[in-house]
């Protein structure tokens, strides 16, 4: 079957950045092995002057600290008003696979005025990351990646053995660095920044796939932090069906709020129709093999990808632009590649990642049908969901993780500030409401009551709180609401705010 590839989102252009710096020695903290963490040599970035970039050099194995390094590429945007500064925060906009680098970039137009006054903004790229020692895998190889959707027991053993050779290839052109990029290695990096700047404690916000981070620094490192944010969240105690039905439960939540959107807006294609019954039978039609992609006839696209871009257009979200796609297809009428799809790259983080930190397993095809029939039945408009059935199926014949899913453990940190949107189709509201009673003291939970992925900006209401927290360390009483605003068209389409999804990127 030919691949229909969807890219959800992605970071900014990557910049080159400036080696350099000098070792210095300081005390590893408990829990870190003991070695010499170097310093950063600063120097303007080359596409985005007003922002510093370095490189720090880190252990690809902490438990071996004197043995193989990469280099962990870091950017800085200094405080604007150094008199007013509280100190550094270090960001991540998830993914997995986003970059931290590209996010610094950007953080003048992601937070507010006053944070940027009082805050160096800190970002990295991961291990295994853009810059800092990419996993890569081989062009010929993930070409010819099979579906995730076998139909069949034949197919279904392809995809593991293709799987597996991905895997090994990856590891082959990557190095060490893939067996050494869960986000448990990415936690000791975290504090190794630390460190680097000389700072006694850090500041944090992470989004999405960037919370698990969080958590994991949190647990590791609770006592160097003075104010955390983890914003749109993962949770890192789900075994296989749950992992899948969530995500299947935030699929199908996506298009109804799509429906009650169309039902309410005038200016819809579909306004004052059945989107419900139009939907139905597009669905029926591509299971037929009877709906042709508007960038090229030839290509059929399945319930599958119509599904996956539901799930997409739910990160902004993007109603309006998506009911206008939709319409095109609906008619038969041509429309550019570039309105529904982007190439695939070989930088491919996401099987050294996520592999590593979720062991989600699937051992026969007979077990994988069943669970496509739950995700079915929980989602039947969207076929479940196409980023956490790709997240399960991306693994399968991988051996088992290395930073496997377990409750988290919160003890020694300070009062985190978590947050969620209700209608968020990538990280969950259960997610977020699961991830809260595991750290219920320690973490504070406020809920935007509206759409989206990534809840920072998403309302005065929301931009308050995390602002108030950021500077002062006033949080809300905890179960803090705050009111959906309904999206713009303008707003669904702004590309000031780095949007990052979390999970695969395609769907096969």
């Amino acid at each position: 079957m030919q691949q229909v590839v969807r890219v959800l989102a992605t970071a900014l252009a990557s910049s080159a950045l400036v080696l350099g710096g000098s070792s210095v020695a300081t005390a590893a903290p408990e829990g870190q092995p003991e070695y010499a963490v170097g310093a950063i040599g600063w120097k303007p970035c080359a596409e985005a002057p007003h922002v510093e970039c370095g490189t720090l050099t880190l252990p690809i194995d902490y438990t071996k600290p004197n043995g193989e390094k990469f280099g962990l590429a870091v950017a800085r945007r200094k405080a604007t008003d150094p008199s007013k500064r509280i100190g550094a925060m270090v960001i991540n906009p998830g993914g997995p696979g986003g970059s931290g680098v590209d996010f610094a970039f950007a953080a003048d137009g992601y937070f507010s005025k006053e944070i940027s006054e009082k805050f160096d903004v800190v970002g990295f790229d991961p291990r295994g990351v853009a810059r800092s020692q990419p996993i890569k895998c081989s062009a010929e190889v993930l070409a010819k990646q099979p579906s995730n959707y076998p139909k069949n027991a034949a197919e279904y053993d392809r995809l593991v053995a293709s799987n597996k050779e991905l895997r090994a290839d990856c590891r082959k052109q990557s190095g060490p660095i893939f067996d050494h990029a869960s986000t448990a290695d990415v936690a000791h990096d975290i504090d190794s920044i630390r460190r680097a700047l000389g700072e006694k404690k850090i500041n944090y916000y992470g989004i999405s796939y960037g919370t698990i981070m969080g958590q994991h620094y949190a647990e590791r490192y609770g006592k160097n932090i003075r104010a955390m944010i983890i914003d749109s969240n993962m949770d890192h105690s789900l075994g296989t069906k749950r992992f899948v039905a969530s995500e299947a439960r935030g699929a199908e939540d996506s298009f109804q709020e799509w429906v009650k959107w169309n039902d309410r807006t005038p200016a819809s294609p579909f306004h004052g129709q059945d989107l419900r019954k139009i939907w139905k039978d597009l669905l029926a039609k591509a299971e037929r093999g009877e709906v042709p992609a508007p960038w090229d006839p030839n290509v059929k696209l399945t319930p599958e990808d119509l599904g996956s871009g539901v799930v997409g257009m739910a990160y902004g979200p993007d109603w309006q632009a998506f009911a206008e796609q939709v319409k095109t297809i609906v008619d038969g009428r041509p429309a550019p590649r570039s309105a529904f799809t982007a190439k695939e790259t070989i930088p491919n983080p996401f099987p050294g990642i996520f592999c590593n930190d979720y062991d989600l397993r699937i051992d026969s095809y007979r077990e994988y049908k069943s669970l496509v029939n739950l995700e079915n039945s929980i989602a039947p408009n969207t076929r479940g969901s196409s980023i956490g059935h790709s997240a399960v199926m991306g693994c399968i014949g991988f051996p088992k993780a290395t930073n496997p899913q377990r409750p988290l453990h919160l003890r020694n940190a300070p009062k985190i500030l978590l947050t969620n949107a209700m209608h968020d189709p990538a990280t969950v509201y259960e997610w977020a409401v699961n991830a809260h009673r595991q750290s219920r003291d320690t973490t504070v939970f406020v809920t935007y009551e509206g759409w989206g992925h990534g809840v920072y900006d998403r309302s005065q209401c929301t931009r308050t709180i995390n602002d108030q927290y950021l500077v002062s360390l006033k949080l809300p009483p905890n179960g803090t609401t705050c009111a959906a605003v309904e999206p713009t068209p303008q707003s669904q389409s702004s590309q000031a705010k780095p949007k990052v999804p979390v999970g695969p990127f395609t769907v096969r």
